[in-house]
């Protein structure tokens, strides 16, 4: 591993972009070291507004589509198995906790994966109802986005197509979802997306919906999205989880590149379970041509909520080209792609003079999203690219 410094970045609350509190039991919580702002980041640059509220279309959607539960669309017929041997066309280091995509999966070039989180960024004993334990992987095709319950237990794993629900004539439907999705993050019952230029989309587990449930829906037509002649499809998918709601950020959306000011480019998330209260993380993918990017955390328990949202932290990223972070006990991870080649993985912690020395090592070609997942002491990450495609994690012993 190398060592490289950059100097010490503007925060808006040090304190928690450093170790932050441990962790509370319920009820209980340590107050954030809130310090003076350092120009020019603007607080309110980052207040996130809750957009539309789509229960009543979900609500109708209820009433015509069978729910299903998390276990019960991993444990149905059908699903994908995961393979083997993808480790080191990924370029995967050594020691890595590896799981393989089936070949259409790990080759296609239509769909992209991009973010990852699991059951341990939902709760915190880590297993869901009726005892799985999925890892969640978010993928785009440029116009739609679909994200894979994978269930390692099992070897198994399961797509479902992300849709927004709008009423139609009085009827309910739902469109396709199209942004890129570069980070997830799971929070209870919340799905978190990472909308580029808005803010977050919000999807809820308890609203996922089986196609093959009922004669109302159909897995035929892949050409199809929402209703047809009284009956739901969603591009030849079973399982369609649908949005509930949105953050946005109050300040109007984002520009096509980083400027350093104004709202966050919503390149990437994460989940920190091991501060209090747990916070969310994002921050901006930034070409190096570009202003240098930021990172943001907001409290996840009043995202949970309506109304405006205010960050509790934020700070200058320490390198350029970041395609995800997170941070568990004050240590921070950050991956780095530089296209078809190599990418680099990037540790550090916050001080009170800023980022401590980073260190950096060489990863696999086109990493992701990162995701901590305490009980095995690992975080996870994807390698992108068609044909050099894998879900991996490294040992990472502050991830407890």
């Amino acid at each position: 591993m190398t060592a490289v410094r950059r100097p010490g970045a503007a925060a808006l609350v040090a304190g928690v972009l450093a170790a932050g509190a441990p962790a509370a039991g319920p009820g209980v919580a340590h107050a954030a070291d809130a310090r003076a702002l350092a120009a020019p980041m603007n607080p309110r640059d980052f207040d996130l507004r809750s957009g539309d509220d789509l229960s009543g279309p979900v609500r109708a959607l209820g009433g015509r589509l069978r729910r299903a539960g998390v276990s019960a669309l991993l444990r149905s017929s059908g699903h994908d198995r995961l393979g083997s041997g993808c480790g080191e066309a990924a370029g995967v280091p050594a020691g890595s906790l590896v799981y393989c995509f089936d070949k259409a999966d790990s080759n296609t070039r239509s769909w992209v994966p991009q973010g990852v989180t699991s059951v341990s960024d939902a709760t915190a004993g880590e297993r869901w109802a009726g005892g799985v334990r999925p890892i969640l992987v978010s993928w785009h095709n440029g116009g739609r986005v679909r994200v894979t319950f994978v269930d390692p237990e099992r070897r198994a794993y399961r797509h479902a197509l992300l849709v927004e629900p709008v009423m139609e004539e009085g009827r309910p439907t739902y469109t396709d979802v199209g942004i890129h999705a570069g980070g997830i993050a799971w929070y209870g019952d919340n799905l978190y997306v990472a909308d580029t230029r808005h803010g977050l989309r919000v999807f809820d587990m308890r609203q996922i919906f089986d196609l093959a449930g009922n004669g109302a829906g159909s897995t035929d037509h892949a050409d199809r999205i929402g209703l047809y002649g009284g009956k739901y499809y969603a591009h030849g998918f079973r399982y369609v989880m649908a949005q509930t709601g949105s953050w946005e950020f109050a300040r109007g959306k984002v520009g096509g590149t980083c400027r350093g000011s104004g709202p966050l480019r919503m390149s990437w998330a994460a989940v920190d379970r091991t501060t209090w209260p747990h916070v969310l993380i994002a921050g901006e993918y930034c070409r190096p041509a570009w202003a240098q990017g930021r990172v943001v955390t907001w409290p996840l328990g009043a995202l949970a909520g309506r109304g405006t949202v205010r960050p509790e932290g934020g700070a200058s990223l320490p390198v350029d080209r970041v395609q995800g972070a997170v941070r568990a006990h004050g240590q921070w991870w950050f991956t780095q792609s530089h296209g078809e080649k190599p990418g680099r993985l990037f540790s550090t912690r916050y001080t009170d003079g800023g980022w401590a020395p980073v260190r950096a090592r060489t990863i696999s070609p086109g990493p992701e999203d990162l995701s901590c997942y305490r009980g095995r002491h690992r975080v996870f990450t994807l390698a992108e690219h068609p044909g050099r495609r894998a879900l991996w994690a490294f040992h990472a012993a502050a991830c407890s």
